[in-house]
């Protein structure tokens, strides 16, 4: 069973795809996630858009690491719940905002209508999303295949057994990301340029994180929050898997 997980990363998207069994009752790893015996990367690669990265690529669980599913009114209970499972880390999950503060063409105005529907302004860490957010959503609703939200910090929570203590963009953090890739089985390429262009080291094991979870949604392991997902403004599901 392949799997792929992706990133957000400067200049596009990054992709880690993973070769795994589909059944692994009984193997070894940590907490459900398969050993190194059981899981191997096949491919890195980044691209300017979603489609790109994703086209013809033939996995059979797609995660990524961007808000999918809008609200018409009110916040996302995907991401208060995710906030309330990361501890030190809840910082890294973004409280995302009803469709139309989306549609606003500036900051200043986005804010305003943030405002409005919700009682509370938005923050520019998470209007930073919007080129990516707005891709990823329009790419969900053409592309016929489905795709889950997961976030790397709850994916990196299940290898640890707890949320992680460092911040990824610290050296004890990626030191720590990389050790739990490895000790799941994912040995990830050297970064060069010349082999992953424009991907950072930090979104690429993120990726290979998402990609870890899309593994345990293909062999029925992965928490799904909340429990009871509440509709987006197209009746779909709003929900983080890991």
């Amino acid at each position: 069973m392949r799997v792929t997980g992706v990133d957000a990363c400067r200049g596009g998207w990054v992709a880690v795809s993973l070769d795994g069994p589909e059944d692994a009752g009984g193997t070894d790893g940590v907490d459900g996630v398969a050993g190194s015996s059981l899981l191997r990367v096949e491919m890195v690669r980044v691209h300017e858009t979603l489609a790109g990265v994703l086209d013809g690529r033939g996995s059979r669980v797609i995660g990524i690491d961007m808000p999918l599913g809008l609200t018409e009114s009110g916040w996302r209970e995907a991401d208060r719940v995710a906030r309330g499972l990361l501890g030190p880390r809840r910082s890294s999950v973004f409280a995302i905002p009803p469709r139309a503060v989306w549609e606003q063409a500036s900051y200043q105005a986005a804010s305003q209508r943030c405002r409005e529907l919700t009682g509370q302004g938005l923050s520019i860490q998470a209007w930073g999303l919007r080129a990516r957010l707005l891709e990823a959503d329009r790419f969900r609703a053409s592309c016929g295949f489905p795709l889950y939200e997961v976030h790397p910090e709850l994916a990196f929570c299940v290898l640890a057994g707890a949320p992680l203590a460092h911040g990824k963009h610290t050296a004890a953090g990626r030191e720590q990301r990389r050790e739990l890739l490895s000790r799941a089985g994912i040995a990830l390429p050297p970064m060069s340029r010349a082999r992953v262009p424009r991907a950072p080291v930090t979104d690429t094991m993120d990726a290979a994180a998402v990609a870890c979870s899309a593994w345990r949604i293909g062999t029925g392991r992965a928490v799904v929050i909340p429990a009871r997902p509440q509709p987006d403004d197209r009746g779909l599901p709003i929900a983080i898997r890991y």
